[in-house]
């Protein structure tokens, strides 16, 4: 997304059925994730949602999936409650699928 940005992003990952194809694997983490960031980037661009996925917005992870430098956090010092914080800060389209993700666009 970084590279393509927002729009390039949605039509690419539209385009070559990226979220589809991750489902049909049983890659849920990914299919959600994808599908988080193309309903996040199009309520961002003002753009309709895309209808295809709908039997996918009705699911969701059974544990929620915190990024890997807050669990480490977590784990390193117990008085920090990062995934509280994280919680607080999610991005709906994310935590729609149990995804804790609040910083999609500070990646390096």
């Amino acid at each position: 997304m970084k590279d393509k940005g927002d729009i390039d992003f949605i039509i690419d990952t539209l385009k070559e059925n990226q979220i589809r194809t991750y489902w049909e694997r049983q890659w849920y983490r990914e299919s959600f994730y994808f599908l988080a960031m193309v309903d996040y980037l199009s309520r961002e661009n003002e753009l309709p949602l895309c209808n295809d996925y709908e039997d996918i917005r009705n699911c969701t992870l059974p544990e929620p999936l915190y990024p890997w430098d807050v669990v480490l956090a977590a784990k390193l010092d117990g008085s920090l409650d990062m995934k509280e914080q994280c919680l607080k800060e999610a991005i709906p389209e994310f935590l729609r699928f149990n995804i804790i993700e609040s910083a999609i666009r500070n990646v390096c």
